[in-house]
């Protein structure tokens, strides 16, 4: 999702103002106001001051709600389809699984781990690369062989599949867990709009609709066999046991989906939050500017 870590500067900003705020209090605003005394006329404070002591308790709860109750997201693309649409704006609990530090991301205090079905939004473990043309891509791509620099302040969303000490399989279309079939019923052709990019992919190729039985959650994915994407897991490096600590995770727009089976487990440090809450549904011109059907939508 967002390509840089606003966490990031909300704590600079955050520390920043604070230092300036404090400095004033602790070594300035004594001689201000010796000097007032002296020539019986208040002394403004410099504009520095005054803005950080105005802005340093605003920005500091929007750190702390951000950081520790609901962050919002915007889903930039369809792998998460019909879960989760293009234009979804939606609210992660940051607590679900444990308090973090804002920035750095390290677990400050637990509080649970994920579950098998919890769609989670997490920092992108894979790296930026080049292919043969010099265009960057995600290792998530096949065609990425030359890995570079990590992206880690890149968050992804994705549904938990596979947890620590599970044996995860595709065999085409079909999930296995522990070499037992996970349950999908046939809902339907999907049916979307022709006039949205996302939409008009999944009716071309054929895409279907199945609810699908994750454990105890019960939700819609999209598989499009016709589409042009392997159908078993591509990528050596997935581990045929998920190891400690990592998780499998997986697009519910299942054949569409750059996840788990391109670029291995997903390591719990990157955990940002669950999903909980969609709370704005941006269609733009053209698709009825918002989809109102959508807002207010619980995430399974």
């Amino acid at each position: 999702m967002a390509a840089f870590d606003f966490s990031a500067i909300l704590l600079a900003l955050t520390v920043l103002l604070g230092v300036v705020w404090l400095f004033d209090r602790l070594f300035l605003v004594k001689a201000r106001r010796a000097r007032a005394e002296a020539l019986g006329a208040e002394q403004p404070e410099p504009w520095p001051v005054d803005w950080a002591r105005s802005l340093f308790p605003v920005i500091l709860v929007v750190l702390l709600l951000r950081s520790f109750v609901a962050e919002p997201f915007r889903i930039p693309s369809g792998s998460m389809m019909p879960t989760l649409d293009v234009g979804d704006f939606i609210l992660v609990n940051k607590f679900a699984y444990g308090l973090r530090m804002p920035a750095f991301n390290n677990k400050l205090v637990e509080n649970g781990e994920p579950r098998r079905g919890d769609v989670v939004v997490f920092r992108f473990p894979g790296y930026v690369c080049q292919d043969e043309s010099g265009k960057t891509i995600r290792s998530g791509d096949i065609t990425c062989q030359d890995p570079h620099a990590p992206v880690p302040s890149e968050n992804w969303i994705k549904r938990v599949i596979g947890l620590p000490g599970d044996r995860i399989e595709t065999r085409g279309s079909e999930l296995y867990i522990n070499g037992e079939r996970v349950g999908a019923d046939e809902i339907g052709p999907f049916k979307g709009s022709m006039t949205r990019v996302e939409d008009r992919l999944l009716m071309t190729y054929g895409s279907k609709l199945y609810t699908e039985h994750l454990g105890s959650i019960n939700h819609t994915i999209a598989l499009t066999p016709a589409y042009n994407m392997p159908q078993d897991i591509p990528n050596a490096s997935v581990p045929s046991e998920v190891p400690k600590g990592c998780y499998i995770v997986m697009g519910d727009n299942r054949m569409n989906s750059t996840d788990s089976r391109w670029w291995g487990c997903m390591p719990e440090s990157n955990l940002v939050g669950k999903a909980f809450f969609v709370w704005l549904a941006w269609r733009g011109p053209g698709n009825g500017w918002l989809d109102f059907s959508r807002m207010g939508k619980v995430i399974h």
